[in-house]
């Protein structure tokens, strides 16, 4: 390990003082950068922490407000690691408007663009390149997420949890909000935005409840996503029958992608793949490039509950 790594010990662990109660994102995707506005509601857990840190790597920032009343660059405190803000009351409601640039991301954590695609990979530490925020797995909070492009310009839009809304506004721009009902801490976080295909399907849980399932790949990958629909469906069925663990959105995606930059991800109800993890053509696959496909999608999928759920 070098000298300017950091050293992180248990020893010096402590709880976050603030607890989060909602987290609201706002992404307006144009074609040259990305504005990100975010609303965290906080409440204290210690009535003698009275400062708020709160993660952000490579960020630009545009504005900070407390309860809607914008604050003055002497209010609060920003360096290249994080921004402070202190004297805050006990509930109080954070609004800070960031900006990024997705295409120029080559670290690929965060926010990133390849082509004409937009992706995350926010584990372990990549959703402070989104936003300011306590970037940490022992920090959950309930997120809604509103994606903003010009309409026409992607045909998939997507983040964690259940969508709730997908309009045209009267700018000739799509908005497309998604809600996740369940805590999850920010490394689940999860964006796609681009022109994919799609494989639908459906399950039916042990409650008798019905499970969109979808996974969108490149058009040209499309067809060879079959056994991974009908892999996903078996984990799905064995967790609850092995456990009692039945799925509990109204969606499983996964996202197959060439540029993702990991093997795969568990984000929460938005699995993202690199494509060699999910591909099998019968033309072209093994036995165990099969078995493997099988393998990688049960793991990302027990994760909903033996991981993201009790992280």
């Amino acid at each position: 390990m070098t000298a300017d790594q950091n050293i992180v010990r248990l020893e010096d662990y402590r709880p976050y003082p603030f607890e989060l109660e909602s987290t609201d994102l706002t992404f307006d995707i144009c074609a040259d950068h990305t504005d990100v506005e975010s609303t965290i509601s906080f409440h204290r857990k210690d009535d003698e922490q009275n400062e708020l840190e709160l993660d952000g790597v490579d960020l630009e920032l545009l504005s900070v407000a407390i309860d809607d009343r914008p604050l003055t660059s002497n209010e609060y405190s920003v360096d290249a690691t994080k921004l402070s803000i202190v004297d805050l009351p006990e509930r109080f409601k954070v609004t800070i408007r960031t900006r990024i640039y997705p295409q120029a991301n080559t670290a690929l954590e965060g926010l990133y663009r390849s082509g004409d695609l937009y992706c995350t990979q926010c584990e372990a530490e990549g959703f402070r390149k989104i936003t300011y925020y306590p970037d940490r797995p022992d920090v959950q909070s309930k997120f809604t997420t509103t994606l903003i492009a010009d309409s026409g310009r992607f045909g998939v839009m997507l983040a964690n949890g259940n969508l709730i809304r997908d309009e045209v506004t009267i700018e000739n721009r799509r908005r497309v909000t998604w809600v996740d009902p369940f805590n999850k801490p920010s490394y689940l976080f999860a964006l796609v935005a681009g022109n994919l295909a799609v494989l639908k399907d459906t399950f039916t849980t042990m409650s008798g409840r019905n499970v969109e399932l979808r996974i969108y790949s490149e058009s040209h990958n499309i067809d060879a996503c079959t056994h991974a629909m009908e892999s996903l469906k078996r984990a799905m069925a064995w967790d609850e029958v092995a456990f009692g663990r039945e799925y509990d959105l109204d969606t499983f995606m996964i996202v197959a992608v060439e540029d993702f930059n990991m093997g795969a991800m568990e984000n929460k109800g938005l699995n993202i793949f690199n494509t060699s993890c999910v591909l099998a053509s019968p033309n072209t696959a093994t036995d165990a490039a099969y078995l493997r496909v099988e393998g990688v999608v049960a793991h990302e999928y027990f994760h909903n509950w033996s991981g993201n759920r009790v992280t």
